[in-house]
């Protein structure tokens, strides 16, 4: 409602009201014209001097402090000072919409908080279990003073093996650093998915029959898709993703790869008929550190950082990846490249190029 509008309509009823006593009393309608005349122009001037100084000004001060605060100072000098012909309602309009921003960011934050506490306690754990390891085998070592030369040298094996892990934990650690801010580039190039896929079933070929499982690739090499993507890091992705199946998966199993041409891109399904994961935890499964099964995944080895590159490698070629899992039956991981079509070689066409 505008606001002289609604001082209208309080000035009327006082007068009408004022006029009605009146008329009550002196049973004049001369008298009730003058009281009705007199009473609304000095209500009207009264209410509009009251509501102006107390009310409207404030009201219009908060909403000024609203607009400008959302909108931030660039954005308001452009537009101007961003003042409305009727505060009162906007205002009620703004502070709703502000409740809503401000409740959805509130758990946003809080969101975030909890995902940082948990990933304190995630990465102090992977790093103090090496570390005490470490320290042990080296007080070990002190305290038989060099006299049993074999156990010397399996603990000094074990702690090397132990200083590897924390390598790769911090080369993970800042892999996953600098995709997020962009330091690592990518540098996009068209190659066959299917030699990829080949090689990295050739360089899994002795860890498959270490876990006894059987590497099926459902389409033929010879069949060609081309990709626009990076190779080292696509390559990557694959390897990631092939050996969390081994992890995973049950002797005898078989993990298989397969392909299927979209519009303009090349869906990369990764499936195996593993034990499957809980649906509770696939929202989370791309979280670094993430375990769906604490003390599972620390017998079988790795860092919990993989799936959390896979995914960062995938998002900055601007792709998508998913996974579907049914507890019993295996999990399917899937990702999208850009599809682009293959070069064709220029024709020799006799007496052209003469």
């Amino acid at each position: 409602m505008k606001f002289r509008v609604l001082i209208f309509i309080n000035a009327l009823a006082v007068a009408i009201t004022v006029s009605c006593v009146n008329y009550y009393f002196k049973h004049s309608w001369y008298d009730l014209s003058i009281a009705f005349g007199v009473t609304f122009i000095s209500s009207f001037v009264v209410f509009y001097y009251l509501i102006e100084k107390y009310v409207y000004s404030k009201i219009k001060l908060i909403y000024k402090l609203i607009h400008n605060l959302k909108l931030g100072r660039d954005l308001r000098d452009a537009l101007g000072e961003g003042t409305s012909a009727d505060p009162i309602n906007d205002v009620e309009k703004e502070v709703q919409e502000w409740a809503v921003q401000k409740k959805s960011e509130i758990d946003v934050l809080r969101g975030q908080e909890k995902y940082r506490r948990e990933f304190l306690s995630n990465i102090s754990h992977e790093f103090k279990t090496p570390l005490f390891a470490i320290q042990g085998y080296i007080e070990a070592i002190e305290d038989d003073d060099l006299e049993d030369l074999d156990m010397t040298r399996q603990f000094l094996r074990k702690a090397a093996k132990n200083v590897d892990r924390l390598s790769q934990l911090i080369k993970e650690l800042d892999e996953i650093s600098k995709l997020e801010s962009g330091e690592i580039p990518i540098n996009f190039t068209r190659f066959k998915i299917n030699d990829l896929i080949k090689e990295v079933f050739e360089s899994l070929e002795l860890k498959a029959q270490k876990h006894d499982i059987k590497l099926v690739f459902k389409q033929k090499y010879d069949d060609a898709t081309w990709v626009n993507a990076d190779k080292s890091k696509i390559n990557q992705v694959l390897v990631n993703l092939i050996d969390n199946s081994f992890k995973y998966g049950k002797p005898g199993g078989t993990t298989a790869v397969s392909l299927f041409q979209l519009h303009d891109q090349v869906l990369v399904e990764i499936t195996d008929d593993g034990n499957g994961i809980e649906e509770k935890n696939l929202p989370r499964l791309f979280e670094r550190f993430y375990r769906t099964d604490a003390s599972r995944s620390r017998d079988i080895g790795g860092s919990g950082l993989g799936l959390a590159i896979v995914k960062h490698i995938i998002e900055a070629h601007e792709q998508t990846i998913s996974v579907r899992s049914t507890e019993g039956i295996g999990s399917t991981f899937s990702f999208t490249l850009e599809k682009i079509k293959p070069q064709l070689p220029f024709p020799n066409i006799p007496g052209l190029n003469s």
